[in-house]
């Protein structure tokens, strides 16, 4: 999510970190790249001016502390800076409440509706959904279906067009369950009777929370949007939805200070389990290319059992056939791979994209391949030659090409993992220390 930015994010922290002096100049110079870098993401002016003037003091002024350089510090200030300017992060309860999504038409209100079920179901909470959408044509068929894949009940009428009538029906229906979700209708643009109509039914439902999803592509834009529903129901939760399709998701980021809520979740991604928990030291660390690895080993331990993938062996780069394929079909559960790789600490490394080209047919084909290999072979790639190549396509069923496109791919994936392990940007070795510091 968000390349552009994190590249020139990095770019801009490389220039600095690789400078033997750290003065007036250098912090100007740093400042400005910054600047660039966060106006192209279409993050609102006055917050960049604010951020820019904020590390420009502070790494002037400040005295780095004990066992920091100059240039550790600066780095630092700017680490901490970024993750104020994200706000803190939306309170998600996992106890009974009601949930009431608010948002203008097309922002994904009701897919990430469906995507936060399944959230809450994950974490072994009864769910229901109320759909009160019945301004949109096929509202309650697309959450209904949405909700069915991972069998959360849903309450709705598509024949009813009183929201208000659907929305106490519903409430009286799932009376006895943990987490209500009420989808509202959005509109393409804040109309007086849509802010009403949501007003109306807060009163109904009194719900626990009320979160307006926004579409990361809006930019700037959003801020008007967050400050009109704020106005109307005092929004405490912003869901950011389509970050992985987007550069000016910063302005979407940035309209979140109108609510003064915090952001909860961020979409990125299309299946019903692309819901990220938005943690602000995480999401920067991610930008900057330090990896979020609490993330990581938060989707891992909610899609599979501990014994299913050992991510100590990810990271040190040491893995046998048998192994890759174990962790891509792990990983194959926990979303695109480029996403679940954004959250290893890569430091300023490139991960090429084949590495990334492994869809669920190819793997099909590479379980195949691998059924055919000896224990040895799956142990020890390094001992497959030329014949043993031939012999493994024929008891596949594949063509020579195919065997030694697994093997290639093995050794890409090889590589990048090794990578992980001898990244030597600075940043990442300032991790822990950030933590004890701030």
């Amino acid at each position: 999510m968000l390349d552009s930015l994190s590249s020139s994010l990095k770019d801009a922290l490389k220039k600095i970190a690789g400078k033997t002096v750290v003065d007036r100049a250098a912090v100007e110079e740093l400042v400005r790249s910054l600047q660039r870098a966060l106006l192209q993401a279409d993050v609102n002016v006055k917050l960049v001016m604010h951020l820019s003037q904020s590390i420009k003091r502070r790494a002037l002024e400040e005295e780095p502390p004990k066992g920091m350089n100059l240039r550790e510090h600066v780095l630092r200030i700017v680490y901490q800076e970024l993750v104020a300017l994200m706000g803190g992060a939306g309170k998600v309860d996992l106890s009974q409440q009601t949930i009431l999504m608010a948002g203008l038409q097309g922002s994904g209100k009701t897919t990430t509706t469906a995507k936060l079920a399944r959230y809450f179901q994950r974490k072994g909470l009864k769910v229901g959904v109320i759909c009160a959408d019945t301004f949109r044509p096929g509202a309650y068929k697309q959450l209904s279906t949405l909700c069915a894949k991972v069998n959360v009940p849903i309450f709705g009428d598509p024949t009813e067009k009183d929201a208000l009538l659907i929305v106490r029906e519903g409430i009286k229906r799932f009376a006895e369950t943990e987490v209500v979700i009420i989808d509202t209708q959005g509109r393409h643009a804040l109309e007086d009777d849509l802010i009403q109509e949501i007003i109306d039914i807060n009163e109904i439902a009194k719900p626990e929370h009320r979160w307006l999803v926004i579409d990361a592509a809006l930019g700037q834009q959003a801020a008007e949007q967050a400050r009109r529903f704020n106005e109307a129901i005092e929004i405490d939760g912003v869901l950011i939805t389509k970050m992985d399709g987007t550069a000016k998701g910063g302005g979407a980021l940035s309209a979140v200070s109108e609510t003064k809520s915090g952001i909860v979740f961020i979409g990125a991604g299309e299946t019903i389990d692309d819901l990220e928990r938005f943690d602000p030291d995480g999401f920067i660390s991610r930008l900057l290319g330090m990896g979020d690895l609490k993330a990581l080993a938060e989707r891992a331990e909610e899609v599979m059992a501990d014994e299913e993938m050992d991510v100590n062996a990810m990271l040190r780069g040491k893995f046998t056939l048998r192994d890759m394929y174990k962790q891509l079909e792990t990983v194959n559960k926990m979303g695109p791979l480029k996403q679940v790789m954004s959250m290893l600490p890569l430091g300023g490394m490139q991960i090429p994209d084949d590495a990334y080209d492994v869809t669920s047919t190819k793997m099909e084909r590479y379980k195949v391949v691998m059924d055919s290999m000896t224990s040895a072979e799956l142990d020890d790639p390094q001992i497959i030659s030329g014949s043993r190549v031939h012999r493994i396509s024929r008891g596949a069923g594949v063509a020579p090409e195919d065997v030694r496109e697994l093997l290639k791919y093995y050794r890409v994936m090889q590589r990048a993992l090794k990578g992980m392990r001898g990244s030597k940007f600075s940043m990442q070795r300032m991790m822990k220390r950030f933590g004890k510091t701030q």
